[in-house]
């Protein structure tokens, strides 16, 4: 109405006299409706370890991998930040994978889950996934339909972790076969970095409580050597293998190497990365 009070004076023809002031147009707000902005920071920020769990599934994948897999789901700390990840071959998988989580999870902390926030997509809503967070005495919160913005935090998360395996697999010109080891370390690479939500930590360290160590970070993709211990070979034949550098293991001091025919896992400690 006021660009129409302004157009008034700039054209001949145009009589507002009889038109109300705070005329409302429907078909107007049918045609250009839009939403108002969503708050960037959370509403709710948890103060301990496990009291807010947000988790988001990715995928399908245009590009199955090695594993078989096209979808990975992330669960998402809120507190630490610290993200741990799934690989599944189907969405059924989910529910068995927040199982494992969970039993992970409260094992390594000592704590429990108090609310697990997610989309409102089948995946995460069913009666079987509802009755076992029941049971455990879980609150479930679940964005409103058509608007990610309330699950953001795993939103947001899975579309840098797409972004970082995407740019790593085109930069080493690496099959697509090989994403979800892109995915994998783009994942451990982002839990020793810094993030906004936390001052002065990293994810891992707000995790453990121990700063982590990066000095056995390598780029992913890159070529490397594996040994080949003196047993399983004689004098003459070569005492390593070229491979190429794909992921690193959490919970263990070793790579995860490939020489293009099979995978091997072998240890930090070696001379030749």
């Amino acid at each position: 109405m006021a660009s129409l009070k302004k157009l008034e004076n700039m054209v001949n023809g145009l009589n507002l006299k009889e038109v109300p002031l705070h005329h409302v147009c429907e078909t107007c707000i049918e045609g250009k409706h839009q939403r108002t902005y969503f708050p960037k920071d959370e509403v709710i920020k948890a103060s301990k370890l496990l009291e807010l769990v947000h988790n988001d599934v990715c995928g399908p994948m245009m590009t199955t991998s090695y594993g078989g897999t096209r979808y990975f789901v992330t669960f998402i700390d809120d507190f630490s930040r610290k993200i741990h990840v799934y690989l599944l071959k189907a969405k059924r998988e989910v529910f068995d994978k927040f199982k494992a989580y969970k039993a992970l999870v409260e094992n390594q902390t000592g704590m429990k889950i108090k609310t697990l926030r997610s989309d409102n997509k089948g995946k995460f809503v069913s009666k079987k996934f509802d009755d076992f967070l029941r049971e455990c005495g879980i609150e479930r919160q679940t964005s409103t339909p058509y608007t990610p913005q309330q699950n953001g935090v795993a939103e947001q998360a899975n579309k840098t972790i797409m972004e970082c395996a995407r740019s790593m697999i085109r930069a080493q010109g690496l099959d697509l076969e090989f994403w979800a080891k892109a995915v994998n370390t783009a994942i451990y690479i982002k839990n020793r970095c810094l993030t906004k939500a936390l001052d002065s930590k990293t994810p891992q360290e707000a995790w453990t409580g121990v700063k982590p160590d990066v000095s056995h970070l390598r780029v992913f993709g890159c070529k490397t050597f594996a040994h080949i211990p003196d047993e399983k070979i004689n004098k003459l034949e070569s005492k390593s293998i070229p491979c190429v550098f794909l992921e690193y293991y959490e919970m263990t001091e070793a790579y995860r190497l490939n020489d293009q025919s099979i995978s091997l896992d072998v240890s930090r400690n070696q001379k030749d990365h």
